[in-house]
């Protein structure tokens, strides 16, 4: 009898052994489970709509084959309770990223970051057309004026409000907070160069400088040159003389540019023709950056009133217009 329950105890043993063996492989076969990159070729995008958890998810990872069908994804669920607290949203998954690594992303609510470039020396109607192809944006109409609404600008008038920059967002944002970051900054931006402008600046009022800003962003993209382009307007200005900027011709020609403008252009009566107008148009032309900002705040201290292109992005400035009719000549017209 004692034979027996001896045997009987050690066929007990060697089962519980074998139990607690077959459950370490399990756990072991389970967190190498989790460790096994999904099956993945490219960078991609994964939806976590609203009302999914973490088992709808594990099927739908399967009926995509990101995830091998079997008994294991529910199973590491029971073995990783914590993971019933993912939350929704567009997320980023690349190859050799684990489900423990995808899990991780979910729970701390890392979703993917998108971004789109507001281009500065564009108009309020090119960067209309760019967010509403923006990938994964809520693009609404009429979302410049609703941020004017709301920001209490009273003006109605959107153009070169807001500021040009790179800007992020999550997939289904709305474009408002965009705008509303961008119009904010630039409130701020052109509260900088107001407070550090010329003392003896011509300029009335911070959105004169934000137009005046906006032709000197139209004129050039050189750098060095910006101040020298503020310079010959800010001095026209000062004299009375009509500006004769013909970026300010096709933004009041509007869609009816073609790539050329024309001597009838030219004498055409539009609120923007300055070669017809004195001063400044009645708004901006464009979405000037920081540096045109800064230009138009602190221009060169130069005797220059006028300015042609060297047709490769710079310009000839003369002070005088028999020198700059020679500029004209020699550049435009190729007359020596």
């Amino acid at each position: 009898m004692k034979r027996i329950l001896l045997a009987l105890g050690a066929s007990v043993f060697s089962l519980a052994l074998i139990g607690a063996g077959v459950v370490m492989w399990g756990m072991n076969a389970l967190e190498s489970y989790g460790k096994t990159p999904l099956n993945l070729q490219q960078e991609r995008e994964l939806d976590v709509v609203k009302g999914m958890n973490a088992r709808t998810l594990g099927k739908e990872l399967m009926k995509e084959g990101l995830l091998s069908e079997g008994w294991e994804f529910d199973w590491f669920l029971r073995l990783h309770p914590e993971y019933a607290g993912i939350r929704q949203g567009t997320y980023a998954i690349a190859p050799g990223d684990t489900l423990v690594d995808l899990f991780a992303k979910l729970l701390d609510g890392k979703v993917k970051d998108f971004s789109v470039t507001l281009v500065e020396g564009q108009t309020v109607r090119e960067w209309s057309a760019r967010l509403k192809t923006a990938a994964r944006l809520n693009w609404q109409e009429d979302a410049f004026l609703a941020v004017l609404k709301a920001e209490g600008d009273s003006s109605g008038l959107p153009e070169g409000k807001f500021f040009p920059d790179t800007y992020s967002y999550h997939a289904g944002q709305s474009v408002t907070a965009m705008l509303t970051q961008s119009y904010r900054k630039m409130q701020q931006e052109i509260e900088a160069a107001w407070k550090a402008r010329s003392s003896d600046s011509p300029l009335k009022s911070p959105y004169e400088l934000l137009i005046l800003a906006s032709i000197i962003e139209k004129e050039t993209g050189k750098a060095d040159e910006r101040p020298l382009i503020a310079s010959v307007f800010i001095n026209r200005i000062r004299l009375g003389m009509r500006l004769q900027t013909d970026p300010t011709v096709i933004y009041g020609m509007g869609e009816r540019f073609n790539g050329n403008i024309t001597r009838k252009d030219l004498q055409e009566d539009t609120p923007f023709n300055t070669y017809r107008i004195d001063g400044l148009p009645p708004t901006p032309i464009a979405a000037p950056g920081r540096a045109a900002l800064m230009a138009a705040a602190v221009p060169a201290k130069a005797d220059y009133l006028y300015f042609v292109s060297r047709n490769d992005g710079s310009h000839v400035f003369s002070k005088t217009l028999s020198e700059h009719n020679r500029a004209v000549n020699e550049y435009q017209r190729k007359q020596k």
